[in-house]
């Protein structure tokens, strides 16, 4: 019997419910059964059906999370009874969304799935400060990166990833770093300068957003004095200068 129903994985952006995309929007509300991630904000979850059913499966680095493989079962079995299923993602489904695998498990059971994409936090942490990520005078890419390994997995080699951001002038954009915060400093150390500007933006585009500007040489002990928590994001980078100089001038004239 061929399968009625269909997933759509969507990308629900940062947390602000007006950065959500039109078609997101309209998935959101066509959905019969919705799959929400912990971070994805109350005001997004909002614009579903009143008749949608809303299970909550819970992913937030830190704390106990719904297993993956029973979230891609209620996808199934949803799907397979003809529901519009709407797997509703912080950020990008795609970009550290575990998107990818729930596409390859879906497919290999014949169920149709569409692809939404979101605002991604990364993006939206640096443009909260107004930092352009490619800034043409300073930065020829970016790289994003997660800082949390995959269970039994390995992390990051950060020291050659610190040589090829300064060769190539890269700003580097990390996931889930805070805590491993010191580990990621040492490592960028071997090849960037102490005096390389860093930002660390919490909760991106939400109202109880916080940051901290500072160096790489000072961004664990930053870290740990401002009391940044998950979820955030740590951009390094040479594209940080310019809202750097603007919190040391706006220091200057508090202490005066």
């Amino acid at each position: 019997m061929m399968n009625t129903g269909k997933v759509t994985l969507v990308g629900a952006g940062p947390g602000d419910p007006e950065l959500l995309t039109l078609k997101a929007l309209k998935a959101i509300q066509a959905a019969t059964v919705l799959l929400v991630d912990d971070l994805v904000s109350p005001q997004v979850v909002a614009h579903a059906s009143p008749a949608a059913r809303i299970v909550y499966v819970g992913k937030r680095g830190g704390c106990k999370s719904t297993p993956q493989a029973f979230i891609e079962k209620l996808m199934l079995m949803a799907a397979s009874e003809g529901e519009s299923v709407v797997r509703l993602k912080g950020g990008d489904p795609f970009i550290f969304g575990r998107g990818g695998e729930e596409v390859e498990h879906l497919r290999a059971a014949g169920i149709r799935v569409e692809i939404v994409n979101g605002i991604t936090s990364g993006l939206a942490a640096a443009t909260s400060l107004g930092v352009p990520l490619t800034h043409r005078d300073h930065a020829q890419g970016v790289i994003f990166l997660t800082g949390h390994a995959q269970k039994g997995g390995s992390a990051p080699d950060w020291q050659s990833l610190a040589a090829t951001a300064r060769d190539a002038r890269l700003t580097l954009v990390i996931y889930m770093g805070v805590s491993s915060a010191a580990h990621i400093q040492a490592d960028l150390l071997t090849s960037l300068p102490a005096q390389t500007p860093v930002a660390i933006v919490q909760r991106a585009s939400l109202p109880d957003q916080r940051h901290a500007v500072t160096t790489l040489g000072e961004l664990a002990a930053t870290i740990e004095r401002e009391g940044l928590g998950s979820p955030s994001v740590i951009v390094v980078g040479d594209v940080v200068r310019g809202v750097a100089v603007a919190a040391e001038a706006a220091d200057k004239v508090r202490a005066a």
